[in-house]
């Protein structure tokens, strides 16, 4: 074993002196793997911030995994009871320890602006609804417990309906009149990004402070309010935890009353919803490594081809062909992994960069850290192109006779 050793690490030794012999050349023919191992390492750190991406945008959609969404409905299509929902849907979260749900309803309001009146889309929820969606706050802080009972109710407007009230600072805590039988101020405390579709002014209002002021409020009959109830638990109780909650809005809502329970969040499927994402950019990442190991394979043969005399030279002052052999490979391999730490250098320092993040990873509210898996894949992809790259090379030289190497 010491001997195996002894010679693994002269050999690294002696490739090591002959790249700095030949370093120029060295210099040159490595230039392309390192820039394929920092384009591969590149290609799979950036393909994590995109797939991270892709992520949050399906999470402020449908909740991340797992979150159920609780429906019922009555024979004749109508809502169930709102008081008999609200306490089943209480005694499930406590039953259960349920730390994360949120009611869910959409009621259309009319908001005194300085141009007019208008109607306006509310969404109404619960504090831990911005959890749940990933909703992310541009300006103001997001709900708290305590905004519940305001006696000038919480909002929470996208950036248009803030635009048109003129953008006022939000640390003055603006106000904004709900129009109705008996209008009602509110506070606005938070302001978002409209979504991409979003094109008119929009606003998130606490569920409880609804209820407590619904009869002032001017309110559009093709907007009843029947909220949906969403929970968002640990996937791998979610199967048993779906059954359970069904069991128990249909026992509390009684007969001719449906209880639908559901997951609808993208991991709801089982089937890995990236796999395309996945394939696409291992694609690209084995075009360039082969594109690397395909450029150093020439121009290994052509070095080796210039070496035929040392080749012989040594063979002549006893070295084996197995001792050949690997120090041909060896060469190659060194200068790979060299190449490859450059590589993954250049690419964390571009991937890590605030101009970069900026550009790929905007919108994305945790976006992960360099992947350690990435730099590892650089290096080993580096490693196996050296290994590729001088099999071929080292075949040759131990296939040179001695005599003919001399008078090469």
């Amino acid at each position: 074993m010491t001997g195996v050793l002894t010679a693994f690490v002269g050999s690294v030794i002696e490739a090591w002196a002959e790249l700095r012999i030949h370093r120029t050349r060295v210099l040159l023919s490595l230039i392309g793997v390192a820039v394929a191992v920092a384009a591969l390492t590149s290609v799979v750190a950036l393909g994590n911030i995109a797939q991270q991406a892709t992520i949050e945008t399906s999470e402020r959609s449908s909740g991340r995994p797992a979150t159920l969404y609780v429906s019922a409905f009555t024979a004749d299509g109508s809502a169930p009871d709102a008081a008999v929902m609200d306490a089943t849907w209480n005694e499930a979260l406590e039953r259960y320890g349920v730390s994360y749900a949120s009611r869910v309803g959409q009621q259309q309001l009319s908001i005194q602006f300085v141009d007019g009146v208008s109607p306006v889309n509310a969404t109404l929820v619960d504090p831990p609804y911005g959890t749940m969606h990933r909703v992310e706050v541009a300006e103001g802080a997001w709900f708290s417990d305590s905004d519940a009972n305001r006696l000038a109710p919480a909002l929470i407007v996208n950036d248009i309906f803030y635009a048109r009230l003129g953008s006022p600072d939000i640390r003055s805590h603006p106000t904004v009149e709900l129009a109705g039988a008996k209008p009602v101020t509110a506070v606005i405390v938070g302001v978002t990004k409209a979504l991409p579709y979003e094109e008119q002014p929009s606003m998130l209002m606490l569920n409880d402070a609804y209820t407590r002021l619904a009869d002032r409020l001017v309110q559009d009959a093709a907007y009843p309010s029947y909220p949906q109830y969403e929970m968002w638990v640990p996937p791998g109780i979610s199967t048993e935890l779906t059954a359970r909650l069904q069991s128990d809005f249909s026992a509390s809502l009684g007969e001719g009353a449906t209880a639908q329970v559901n997951r609808q969040d993208y991991a709801a499927y089982g089937d890995d919803p990236f796999q395309t994402v996945t394939l696409v950019i291992s694609a690209i990442a084995v075009l360039v490594l082969l594109l690397g190991a395909l450029g150093l394979v020439n121009i290994s043969l052509v070095t080796v081809r210039q070496r035929i005399q040392e080749i012989g030279i040594r063979r002549s002052f006893g070295a084996t062909a197995s001792r050949v052999f690997f120090a041909v490979m060896m060469e190659s391999v060194v200068a790979t992994v060299a190449a490859g730490v450059v590589g993954v250098m250049v690419s964390i320092a571009a991937v890590t960069s605030p101009w970069v993040e900026e550009l790929i990873a905007q919108g994305v509210s945790d976006v992960p850290p360099f992947p350690v898996e990435a730099a590892l894949l650089g290096l080993a992809a580096a490693t196996v192109v050296g290994a590729i790259a001088g099999l071929l090379p080292a075949l040759v030289a131990v296939r040179v006779r001695v005599i003919d190497a001399i008078r090469y």
